[in-house]
């Protein structure tokens, strides 16, 4: 049952980086019908939402290792599961991460040294932000998304909305974000890429898992002292 839970989130994440990545890397420039810094944000919204209906019941589907961490800490999910649930979200990361540089790089003119929807900071931020300011928008927009989680799959939210609410959240993530740091607010999303462009996006990389982990393990924490209960583990289906 626990190989299930950890194949969900790898599919899930998988279809997290391919579709919000991919619309990054092949859409969001296309000429005269791109779709833009809106579209890229919605994207990654509707990948959570539609991922969220296919395998919450399974996994819990956290997609994230923010995300997984942060509900641990809110005490809404097994410690113990938190190390495979990372390891099966990175995997699908990854995945997605090659098969959308194949499909990408059937175009001619592609140029994975352009970025391929990595993150970065300094003058690898799409805004030149700072590195400070980039760590503390991954910081307080992981911290937030962790909060709405909590909020949304607690026992007494209105049932059967939480993947709206999570998904319009990550859409309003990306609205404010993507300028600054690309948007990460997720570990995995960010490896996968990471890995194919190498050098600048590699040697940063390290802010995008330090401070969505960061920021996620706050908003768990912050959530579970102002809403104790109930307590729902958000993991899916039981274990065998």
């Amino acid at each position: 049952m626990d190989m299930k839970k950890y194949a969900a989130e790898a599919i899930g994440t998988f279809w997290l980086t391919f579709a919000g990545c991919g619309s990054a890397v092949i859409a969001a420039g296309f000429p005269q019908v791109g779709i833009g810094l809106v579209g890229v944000s919605l994207a990654f919204g509707l990948s959570v939402v539609t991922m969220a209906y296919a395998i919450g019941h399974i996994s819990g589907c956290h997609l994230n290792p923010a995300v997984t961490v942060g509900l641990a800490a809110g005490g809404r999910f097994p410690a113990g599961q938190v190390l495979p649930y990372v390891i099966a979200q990175v995997a699908g990361a990854i995945v997605a991460a090659w098969i959308l540089y194949v499909i990408a790089s059937g175009a001619p003119g592609f140029d994975v040294g352009k970025g391929f929807a990595s993150n970065g900071y300094d003058a690898h931020s799409p805004g030149q932000y700072s590195m400070i300011v980039c760590f503390l928008t991954e910081v307080v927009m992981t911290m937030m998304f962790l909060f709405i989680i909590m909020g949304a799959t607690h026992g007494r939210a209105p049932a059967g909305f939480a993947p709206l609410a999570i998904g319009l959240a990550l859409v309003m993530i990306h609205l404010v974000s993507i300028p600054v740091t690309n948007t990460s607010v997720n570990p995995a999303r960010s490896t996968g890429p990471a890995l194919f462009v190498g050098g600048w996006a590699l040697s940063q990389l390290w802010l995008f898992w330090v401070a969505p982990l960061i920021g996620g393990a706050l908003g768990g924490v912050i959530y579970r002292w102002l809403s104790e209960e109930p307590t729902g583990v958000v993991a899916g289906v039981k274990t065998a």
